[in-house]
């Protein structure tokens, strides 16, 4: 175990490492090599300190323990994507009370959940209070009610066993929550069994009053049942574990199955603050959750089920294994579902995961501040004049060097304004040139726009106060002209690639003469800018809103490239090799289709059966069988 510490002593960074020496070469390799965390991360640290242990096992609970206690900046966190609330029962009281809790756990109290919502824990409970009449009021209310010997309206209305006027003694009070948890932690069949016994003794006895009111109940416990799916058939006891990510950030999913019903659901989003696999992912995630669980068998649903199911298993899956059986008490599985019902739930959770990062993403880049403080930190890192209020990002996207593409998304004041999107078809390039195409497709652009401002003569009004008045008087005219394809300008041009694709942008403007536009180039693989003409990359912090809003443009042109060129290769794939034949129109094409079903059909028969087609004659029927004969045999042919 290590810890990276800053200038003032803090803790930056805790690691674990087999081998300390291969690690630090790793972190003192070639700085420009690193990730961008790792790279800031190093430039803050002063100084190392490190700590041997005998097992994987106790290097765990190490590295959990020093999360806990320093907080290091540099640590992959996870935080939640909201507050979810738990149904809690503080069994530590004399008379344990439920109640709707948030926020940390503590000992002595029982949790089940979290829930989506509060009201869904209290409508369970209100249910539930039928049966199990525990007291729900708080703790100046108890204390009142029994100051006055009267109790509240759930008294009253047979919801509450009130303790606080010693209608139940504080035993009897103790084993109806524990009955309470008992229901609540999947042990449902004995009590409404319990419950169907007392009816039949009631009834026989002829207190059909009570059956009647024993068979209300078992109704109550039923309807509670009722709005928790069965998912597991085998009364399984698991927690399902999903992740969705990006290059920036993660979205960690949860399903806590309990007694095969899913019992709750909680969500979080991580920060990627080092470069990290999904299998360090999960590793990371199941320390630091089941590490902040209560580590005691009584904690439902906040401690640790006998099985838990993963999308890919942690690196060191036996120690993780042993660590978490040694939390729980017990033995503990880790497992990636592979078939089943367990598969099934597993993809439920992994559209989850998709969804919760699709929502937080939507939420962030609508917040006003956040895109105003992300245009401000482009501008800065940069070096704009003015903050980049329209941003337009290219790239390029082929297929071994067929059907090449580009595409221009447009992002305004930090949002997509889809309508200015456009899309071009690149020719005369292979695959390996996309430098070539993104200087064409960034000439092709603003060539047109030179063109578009030089018919309304605006490039020659520029600067001109006499010409301010006609321009004021043509205005629904201008409105007109600002609506074509390329009349606007952007601040900044951002290119999907490095210093060579930011490089050929630059020359393509400088080729038209213009010289007021931003350009730089976006690097996938360390999330790098590049600036035209420069050595080094500028480097923007992993948790920067304008790394985010830059990584947002580069994976939008990807997207809309991407689906372009996948257009243009559905629209070839379904040209048809009859296309090709001289003679053969567009009637005798479907005529031939509809008497062999397919050209691969068509290809097998002879020249005899094609001419038997109406419409086509012997001559034709050969042409046709030799074009496909041929077709075939360049198809087959390895050159």
């Amino acid at each position: 175990m290590y810890r990276f510490r800053d200038e003032r002593g803090r803790v930056i960074y805790v690691g674990k490492a087999k081998s300390l020496r291969q690690r630090l070469n790793q972190y003192f390799a070639d700085f420009t090599q690193l990730h961008p965390r790792t790279q800031a991360m190093l430039s803050t640290a002063a100084s190392v300190d490190w700590t041997v242990v005998k097992t994987e096992v106790e290097a765990l609970q190490l590295e959990y323990s020093w999360i806990k206690e320093f907080d290091p900046r540099f640590n992959v966190k996870y935080r939640d994507d909201k507050s979810y609330p738990y149904l809690a029962v503080t069994m530590d009281e004399e008379f344990p009370r439920v109640m709707v809790m948030r926020g940390a756990k503590r000992k002595g109290t029982r949790y089940f959940g979290p829930y989506s919502h509060a009201w869904a824990i209290r409508d369970t409970v209100d249910t539930l209070l039928r049966v199990f009449p525990v007291r729900t009021c708080s703790t100046g209310v108890f204390k009142r009610a029994g100051q006055i010997g009267r109790p509240c309206l759930l008294g009253y209305i047979g919801k509450c066993s009130a303790p606080c006027v010693k209608r139940v003694s504080a035993q009897e009070h103790r084993d109806l929550a524990e009955d309470f948890c008992d229901f609540m932690s999947g042990q449902t069949a004995r009590f409404i069994k319990r419950l169907a016994t007392q009816m039949r003794e009631a009834s026989d006895a002829e207190e059909y009053e009570k059956a009647a009111r024993l068979r209300d109940d078992i109704k109550a416990l039923e309807r509670a049942l009722e709005k928790q799916a069965v998912v597991l058939g085998d009364g399984t006891d698991c927690d399902v574990i999903a992740l969705a990510e990006d290059q920036l950030e993660a979205a960690v999913q949860v399903f806590y199955v309990r007694g095969g019903r899913i019992r709750g659901q909680r969500g979080w989003v991580l920060e990627k603050v080092e470069e990290v696999t999904i299998p360090g992912l999960v590793e990371h995630f199941l320390g630091q959750f089941y590490g902040e669980g209560v580590a005691e068998d009584a904690a439902v649903n906040a401690g640790i089920p006998r099985e838990v199911l993963v999308p890919e298993l942690p690196p060191d899956c036996a120690a993780m294994t042993e660590w978490l059986s040694a939390r729980r008490g017990g033995p503990v599985q880790l497992r990636v579902p592979q078939r089943g019902d367990k598969k099934a739930l597993a993809e439920t959770v992994a559209r989850n995961a998709k969804e919760a990062l699709a929502l937080h993403k939507t939420r962030r880049a609508s917040d006003l501040t956040t895109r105003s403080q992300a245009l401000h930190e482009i501008q800065e890192a940069l070096g704009l004049q003015d903050a980049p209020l329209r941003i337009e990002c290219y790239d390029v996207s082929n297929l071994q060097g067929t059907h090449v593409v580009a595409s221009m998304v447009v992002f305004e004041d930090g949002l997509a304004r889809k309508s200015e999107y456009r899309r071009f078809s690149v020719r005369g390039y292979d695959g390996s040139d996309d430098i070539s195409a993104i200087r064409e497709v960034i000439t092709r652009r603003f060539r047109r726009y030179l063109a578009e401002r030089e018919e309304t003569g605006e490039l020659d009004r520029l600067g001109d106060p006499e010409a301010r008045e006609e321009q004021t008087l043509s205005s629904e005219r201008s409105v007109v002209t600002a609506q074509r394809k390329f009349a606007y300008p952007p601040n900044l041009v951002v290119v999907d690639g490095g210093s060579l694709q930011a490089a050929a942008a630059a020359a393509a403007l400088a080729e038209l003469g213009i010289d007021d536009v931003a350009v730089c180039g976006l690097a996938k693989r360390l999330e790098e800018v590049w600036l035209p003409g420069e050595s080094y990359p500028v480097i923007l912090s992993r948790s920067s809103e304008g790394l985010y809003l830059l990584q947002r443009v580069r994976d939008e042109a990807h997207r809309f490239a991407i689906s372009y060129h996948r257009a243009k290769r559905g629209k070839a794939a379904t040209a048809s090799a009859l296309d090709s034949v001289p003679g053969l129109g567009p009637a005798r094409r479907a005529a031939l289709l509809k008497k062999f079903g397919s050209v691969r059909a068509v290809s097998a028969a002879s020249a005899d059966e094609i001419a038997a087609v109406p419409g086509i004659g012997p001559r034709l029927a050969e042409t046709i069988a030799g074009a496909l004969r041929k077709g075939s045999d360049n198809g087959g042919r390895d050159d």
